[in-house]
């Protein structure tokens, strides 16, 4: 497995796997120009970090997100991970996440932060590697 840094020209190159996975997968509506602009936002935000993961020059997965400024010192926000559906359930993911959380830590975060879909699939993936929901923090919306 290689790992490298996903840059604005990599971009093109990643949504195809976005858009697999979250309209054949997850039942979405993803466009090209919808998951470049998605993508873009993340890629192009000041300390943004983000990590392509590829098998033999193969793209299997994305990892993408930003470092986050506190008084207290640097969060890491991840905003996406994207593993092939054919990777998955391989242990694939959660070696991904095993370097990304070395990465940003010793890019000088003492945080992951995220969020997730709260269902079983999510608490399973996410709970095996030591993720919690937050309790000093809850998601608020309205729609519009």
């Amino acid at each position: 497995m290689e790992y490298k840094i996903l840059k604005v020209t990599d971009i093109e190159k990643v949504i195809p796997l976005y858009i697999e996975y979250y309209n054949d997968v997850e039942g979405a509506k993803w466009t090209e120009e919808t998951v470049y602009k998605r993508i873009h936002q993340i890629v192009t935000k000041e300390d943004s970090y983000s990590l392509i993961l590829s098998d033999d020059n193969l793209i299997i997965g994305f990892a993408m997100g930003y470092f986050a400024q506190y008084d207290d010192g640097k969060a890491y926000n991840l905003i996406e991970i994207v593993i092939s559906h054919k990777y998955q359930r391989k242990g694939i993911g959660t070696m991904f996440m095993k370097e990304l959380e070395k990465r940003v830590k010793e890019l000088g975060a003492f945080l992951i932060q995220m969020e997730a879909v709260n269902d079983e699939m999510h608490n399973n993936f996410y709970g095996k590697l030591g993720y919690r929901d937050c309790t000093n923090l809850i998601l608020k919306s309205k729609v519009l």
